[in-house]
């Protein structure tokens, strides 16, 4: 069952959800729908959810951007062994 949502946006965000949503042939609500579907299941997926809270990181803003955190880790830890096998390959 559908249900109604009203919600009052910012024109700074109206706009550029209008043109992407027309770039992709869609109309603003439909666009709309599907990132907040996409939200939703990314909140709803989330495996560091459960830990959340249960140690304590001094980073005041952790829950809202741990994703960003760990991926900036991970490229960090990419690039390292990439250049640590490229060291390895040419000497």
């Amino acid at each position: 069952m559908s249900k109604i949502l009203t919600l009052k946006i910012p024109e700074k965000v109206y706009q550029p959800l209008v043109e992407i949503a027309q770039q992709r042939g869609q109309s603003p609500e439909e666009f709309a729908i599907q990132g907040l579907i996409f939200s939703i299941q990314h909140f709803a997926d989330d495996p560091v959810e459960p830990f959340i809270g249960s140690v304590n990181s001094n980073i005041p803003n952790w829950t809202e951007n741990h994703d960003r955190y760990l991926g900036e880790k991970l490229k960090l830890y990419r690039l390292a062994r990439q250049q640590n096998q490229k060291i390895i390959t040419t000497s």
